[in-house]
């Protein structure tokens, strides 16, 4: 959702069935693909949610969830919180800030959740909290950029 997602609308994508039936994928990140999946919808309040189960993959070699893997997550997040502000424009991260609470471990569902605390002209401001079980993980507060769409730039055309 960062960078590459300014070229145009990203479009969720339903899962209709196991874990996640019910949920979407948020993001046509690469990145974000291969670190989650991670997924998103909305509560009961209208509020947006987002999660993923912690694997193996997810872990540091102190078998805790890398402290990477959760600002990853709070990234994916803070885009699908301020969907609606972000709605018809591109959008890129200017700024992430977090502040690491406790561990998570191999198993456990990580749910992510916030708000826009303000959206203007070209910057929405979110804060929000990623967690296990209600125990906190990681508080977040992030700055967005609004961005024009752009042309796709292939690396073999000399784009960077």
């Amino acid at each position: 959702m960062d960078g590459g997602d300014a070229q145009a609308p990203w479009t969720p994508q339903e899962i209709t069935e196991g874990e996640w039936a019910g949920w979407r994928i948020w993001s046509s990140d690469p990145f974000e693909l291969l670190s989650g999946p991670f997924y998103a919808r909305r509560n009961e309040e209208g509020r947006m949610v987002c999660a993923f189960r912690a694997e193996k993959k997810h872990m540091n070699g102190g078998g805790f969830m890398h402290g990477g893997c959760l600002l990853t997550f709070a990234d994916y997040a803070l885009f699908c919180i301020a969907d609606e502000a972000l709605k018809d424009t591109g959008s890129v991260t200017a700024s992430l800030n977090g502040e690491f609470i406790d561990g998570a471990v191999e198993g456990e569902l990580i749910e992510a959740t916030g708000e826009v605390v303000r959206a203007g002209g070209s910057l929405v401001f979110i804060r929000g909290m990623v967690s296990t079980g209600g125990r906190p993980l990681l508080n977040f507060s992030a700055i967005v950029k609004k961005v024009r769409w752009r042309p796709s730039i292939s690396p073999s055309a000399g784009g960077s």
